[in-house]
This record gives C-alpha cells, structure tokens and sequence, in this order.
C-alpha cells in the first residue's frame, strides 16, 4: 500500500473543504466589524447605548458574532495549514497564534489594571476603579494572583473572552486530525463535548478566593466555534435562501425575545399582562437552555436564526457588502462599508484596545455625565479610535519596510 502525504491524511474532506477557504468572504469581515462596535458600546460603564445592543433583545449578542466569525477566519488561516504543510505543521501554526492570543491577553489586563491603579492613586476620583473591575483582590495579594494570571487559573470577569477563545483555538489540532475520519467524527466529537460541559463538570475555576468559573466555558462555546469553521471549510453546505427557512428564522426570534430579553419582557408585561405572567411561568425553565456560560441550546439556535438572515440580507457571496454606485448616498455607503470591513479585518487588535479604551472612556462619561451629547460623543470618539487602530494594525502588517522587488 502507498504512504500517503501529511495533506492527504485529510481526505475526503479536503478536496471540498480546501477551495471554499481560500477566498475571503466580505461576509465574514462585516459581521466581525459590527461585531467589534457593539464589543465597544458594550465594554463601556453604563453606556446609553448599550441597551439597544443585541443582548438587549434576544439570547445571543456580539460574542456569538465574535466567536463564530473566528471560527470562519481560523478556516481560513490556519485549516488551509493543515492541509497544505500536514498536521504538525498545522499544529505549530495554531500554537504560533495560541502565543500572540496569550500575550494579548496577559498585555490587557496588566494595562488596564495600571490604568485603574493610576485612577486610584491620583486622588482626583471620589470611586475606586480598582473595585469597580473587582480588582482589589489582584493589588491585595499580588504574588498568588500573578501566578494565576499567567496560568489563566486567575481570569477577572472583565477579562474571559480571549481565555475563552485560546483553549478553543488549542481544539483545533484535535478536530483536524479528527477530520481525517470524516466530518461525521469532528461533529460527534464537538457536539459530545458541548452536552457533557451543559453539565458543568468541565467548568474551569476563575479564581481561588470563590467557587466562581470561567464566564465562558470554551467547552461550551467551542461548538459554534467549530460550525463557523466547518462552514467556511465546506464541510456544511451553505444552507438555500429559503421563505420556509427566513420565515423560521424571525419567527424565533420573535417568539424568543420575552424569554431571551428583560427589556422585551417588560413590553410584553405592559401590553399583555397575562401572557407575561404565563411567560415568567415558564422562564424558569429555560434557565439551562438559555446559560451563557456553557452556551445553552437556545443561545445556538438564536444565533443560527440571526445568522441566517444576516447570511440571506447580505446577498449571495455578499453582493450587497460590495458598494456600486457613483451617487453621494452609494459613495457613503462605499466609505462605511469599507470602514466596519478593516475593523473586522483586525478584529484581534481592535479587540484589546477597545476593551482597554472602554474603561478610560467610561471614565470620562463619569466626568462629563451622561446626557445625550456627552454619551454621542463618547461612542463616536471609540468608533474613531477602534476604526484608527483597524489601520495602524495594517499598516504594520503590511511590512512597509520592506523593500518591494
């Protein structure tokens, strides 16, 4: 029998998988970029503007956004990897981003703790903002909470996204090797780890003074991870445009909001008070399905419906994310597209320092209050920012130094 070659260890699913991932679809950047503004709106203290972010109105919000479009972006990144240069190679590429995602996170939390400190120590504040990120216990203690800094056995509710995503990104050799047997076995695989994490026995601990986890549990979220990256791999057929499927999707959505959203439950309880009675009945009961922490069943199929229909808004292969056009209203369009695009683009550096800027940002709005012009400003200020770093990042990442041939 023939050796076959490291890439070849991926049959059959290479030979679909391997095309669809090489383009970039303008899909993915968009979302990822809207996704970024909402993280923003979101990270800042008591932002007006927060309560009309998704999260306000149904079960999932921009971190579904952010973990499924990674999902997509890791299959194009690093699944080509696997296939082109073999496992191992594949492994040492994901490790490779496994250290800068390390150093992202390790770089945050230091820099916004310093910048809390500094608020601290000037004096110049009546509230302590090391206590408002529940930080005091890291400045009281520092030597066993560095150690678990480091060892991600320390991980502050401020700071659990980009855990999250670093054990679900090391998931990916196993699932690629797994892909060797066929997709039937990486989604056996993901699906079983994600019901025995809605157990919670594979919670990990967030910190050694409590009981409390990990905010999210990456074996949870690793499942809509994965079905970004079996996507955009080929390995799931993109779904048709469908009325019976769009009509679903909204039905969902809809129906989902009382149960999903307290703002939308308190519209339900003034325009029918006995419907929500019958809701709060109920609600009890679908605590587990609707767990953020281990990503409830719902908060999978809410996300699901809302990707769909953003799938189908979009348009096949995101025609309608490409601007045409000549007149002011489609040179408009043209410029914001292009600007929520480069965000997406690096979502990783526009990540770090949005969730950095949030704060100092939030401290500003203490100063200035939060009436209608302060609190405009203020998001408009972090869109400049996030959108001015999106550039810089690929600025640097085009290597200008270098020189051209």
């Amino acid at each position: 029998m023939a050796t076959a070659s490291p890439a070849s260890d991926f049959a059959p699913v290479a030979a679909q998988a391997a095309a669809p991932a090489r383009t970039r679809d303008p899909r993915l950047d968009f979302y990822r970029g809207i996704a970024m503004f909402i993280i923003l709106i979101a990270h800042i203290p008591n932002d007006p503007w927060a309560r009309w972010i998704p999260a306000r109105f149904g079960f999932s919000d921009a971190t579904e956004i952010f973990v499924f479009c990674s999902g997509m972006a890791s299959a194009i990144a690093f699944g080509g990897a696997f296939l082109r240069k073999g496992w191992w190679l594949g492994t040492a590429r994901v490790t490779f981003r496994i250290w800068q995602v390390y150093w992202a996170h390790i770089g945050l939390f230091f820099f916004v703790a310093m910048s809390m400190a500094a608020l601290d120590l000037s004096g110049v504040f009546e509230k302590s903002y090391v206590s408002s990120l529940n930080l005091q216990h890291f400045f009281n203690d520092p030597m066993p909470q560095l150690v678990g800094i480091f060892t991600l056995t320390y991980v502050p509710n401020y700071f659990d996204i980009l855990p999250m995503y670093l054990v679900v990104l090391a998931m990916m050799p196993l699932f690629m090797g797994l892909s060797r047997i066929g997709f039937w076995a990486v989604a056996v695989t993901s699906v079983a780890i994600w019901l025995v994490a809605q157990t919670g026995v594979l919670a990990l601990p967030a910190e050694p003074w409590s009981q409390r986890q990990w905010f999210f549990n990456p074996f949870g979220w690793q499942l809509l991870f994965f079905t970004g990256f079996a996507f955009m791999r080929g390995w799931i057929p993109a779904p048709p445009v469908s009325k019976t499927l769009i009509w679903a999707a909204a039905l969902f959505l809809v129906l989902s909001a009382p149960f999903g959203s307290w703002k939308v439950f308190l519209w339900v309880q003034a325009a029918a008070p006995d419907l929500a009675t019958e809701i709060r009945k109920i609600w009890p009961l679908t605590a587990e399905l609707r767990d953020k922490t281990d990503f409830g069943l719902f908060r999978y199929m809410h996300f699901l419906s809302l990707a769909y229909l953003g799938w189908v808004a979009a348009g096949e292969h995101g025609h309608r994310l490409i601007a045409t056009g000549h007149s002011a209203g489609a040179r408009v369009w043209q410029l914001v597209l292009k600007l929520i695009t480069k965000v997406g683009q690096q979502s990783l550096a526009v990540f770090v320092f949005s969730m950095a800027a949030a704060r100092l940002i939030g401290v500003a709005l203490d100063q200035t209050g939060r009436d209608f012009a302060s609190v405009f400003a203020a998001n408009m200020i972090g869109f400049a920012m996030i959108i001015g770093v999106a550039y810089v990042a690929a600025w640097f990442k085009s290597h200008p130094w270098k020189t051209k041939k």
